[in-house]
């Protein structure tokens, strides 16, 4: 490697707060994706298997906020699947906007140097604080898909993926 290749490599391509802030767009994509949900098919409908939209959002709900608190606390949290379920839409979105807050109170404990430390998750999930947080933001892409399959089976236009504001 030459001393061009040296200094390249030692760039960083992306900052703490411009990641924090690729994730909280997806947040926002989700979360206009849980409006747009009719009441009863957010909680009912589903197809070839996969679980009703809202079992999807409580699983996001039991990741984002519960782990970052786990990532900055060192405290572990279990990660816990019968957690209560809200009743309603409008339950589940105010407990979205709490986690999204709950992750914004929790990236700005966060230093530099944290990224690269090595971590156990719930417990039982072995890796890096960066790539914890790279699942949570792939696991919620991945869930928002399922929704938007859902809502063109619904006839209803999902929100453009790319409107992040």
């Amino acid at each position: 490697m030459n001393h061009s290749d040296t200094q390249t490599a030692q760039k960083q391509v992306i900052t703490p707060g411009e990641l924090l802030e690729h994730w909280l767009g997806h947040r926002r994509v989700t979360r206009k994706v849980i409006q747009v949900f009719p009441e009863k098919e957010f909680f009912e409908y589903c197809i070839g298997g996969m679980r009703p939209f809202s079992k999807m959002v409580l699983e996001l709900l039991r990741i984002a906020g519960p782990g970052m608190k786990e990532i900055v606390s060192g405290k572990m949290t279990e990660y816990k699947e019968e957690a209560t379920e809200p009743e309603s839409k409008e339950e589940f979105l105010r407990r979205w906007d709490l986690a999204t807050g709950q992750v914004q109170t929790c990236w700005s404990e966060l230093e530099a140097g944290d990224f690269h430390r090595k971590i156990k998750l719930f417990g039982q999930y072995e890796g890096t604080v960066i790539s914890s947080i790279q699942y949570f933001i792939d696991n919620e892409i991945h869930h928002r898909a399922q929704g938007y399959v859902y809502l063109r089976a619904l006839g209803i236009e999902p929100p453009a993926f790319y409107d992040r504001s």
